[in-house]
């Protein structure tokens, strides 16, 4: 290997590990907020470059049915809460708004607008629209009310939510794969290397939205509710925080990561409805890197996990996923001596 291959898989492992980064910060959210290893997180990702997919083509996605389905779900599950909690009307109809309102709008625009081939922006915002609610919704179907089990029960659950998504990933979007077009073809060079505008926004991407989570996190009142609530619950909830509004905006943003994710990796390989499950386990070697506690940490533990994809795949192709795996064992060892850890009762 010289020194032009060796900056090539570099400057690969860059773009894949910053695809990483996101996903893996999503499930350092998520588990810092909730406790809970969210599996399905690729989900997200294969939805979200499926729904452009079929945009292109002209065809109203299954995105529209499942997040209908989702919606119908969660009303059904209010309504059983309010009739046995006797819920006054006026707080059922104004659940059910906030249940319902957004989605079904999105779902309405979507069927509108897709006949009449809107331009690849509205497209992703479209995209954007449909997948975003579902996180708010998993949560509600899946987990608020098991908020206090233990995080084997909602591991147990986070599996099972997985394998129910990509069973209804295949319901909706069949077994074809799909590969969207680039959003800038412009191709630059830089000395051996040869970057394409699409990598490029990639990088743009995920850095702006590191950067945007940091202010979040760090400037605003919500932001700094959401760490608040990570570090201790009993403690936020005693100083007025709802957990359960955490839990909701957490999976909020996962779902917005996921399906932003997915829109930037879609141009750059063929995506099926199952591919989210290894885009999401790799996120989550990342993850444990940070010992899904540290953003920073998950940032540099996706990188790493980018550059460990590429190199292998020259090395051995035919093992890249297993090399890629293989790397969480020492960490998880190194991390088995160094992290105090408590019997969960």
């Amino acid at each position: 290997m010289d020194m032009t291959i060796a900056a090539i898989l570099g400057v690969d492992g860059v773009i894949n590990g910053a695809v990483y980064a996101l996903v893996a910060i999503a499930l350092v959210l998520v588990f810092a907020v909730t406790r809970v290893v969210f599996i399905p997180q690729g989900e997200y990702v294969a939805f979200a470059a499926l729904t452009l997919a079929l945009m292109q083509s002209g065809t109203l996605p299954g995105t529209v049915w499942l997040l209908l389905l989702m919606v119908a779900l969660v009303l059904v599950l209010d309504a059983v809460q309010g009739w046995r909690e006797r819920w006054p009307w006026r707080r059922r109809w104004q659940q059910a708004a906030r249940v319902a309102l957004l989605p079904l709008a999105a779902c309405a625009l979507t069927a509108w607008a897709v006949p009449r081939q809107p331009s690849l922006m509205v497209q992703v915002l479209l995209t954007l629209a449909l997948i975003t609610p579902m996180g708010p919704l998993v949560y509600r179907l899946a987990y608020r009310s098991l908020a206090s089990a233990s995080s084997l029960v909602l591991l147990i659950v986070s599996v099972g939510v997985h394998f129910a998504l990509t069973g209804l990933g295949l319901a909706f979007f069949g077994a074809e794969g799909f590969r969207n077009p680039p959003f800038w073809d412009e191709r630059i060079s830089l000395g051996p290397v040869t970057l394409s505008g699409q990598a490029l926004i990639i990088v743009g991407v995920s850095v702006a939205l590191i950067v945007a989570l940091f202010v979040l996190f760090d400037r605003t009142l919500t932001g700094k509710a959401l760490r608040a609530t990570s570090v201790n619950r009993t403690g936020a909830r005693l100083m007025g925080i709802s957990t359960d509004a955490a839990g909701s905006l957490s999976f909020t943003l996962a779902a917005f990561i996921g399906a932003l994710s997915g829109l930037l990796i879609g141009p750059t390989t063929t995506i099926f409805f199952d591919s989210g499950f290894l885009i999401g386990l790799k996120g989550f070697v990342a993850a444990v890197f940070a010992g899904l506690t540290s953003f920073p940490l998950a940032l540099a533990g996706a990188l790493g996990v980018g550059l460990i994809e590429a190199f292998g795949s020259f090395w051995a192709s035919a093992f890249k996923e297993v090399i890629v795996f293989t790397a969480i064992l020492p960490v998880l060892l190194w991390r088995s001596f160094i992290d105090p850890h408590d019997e969960e009762h």
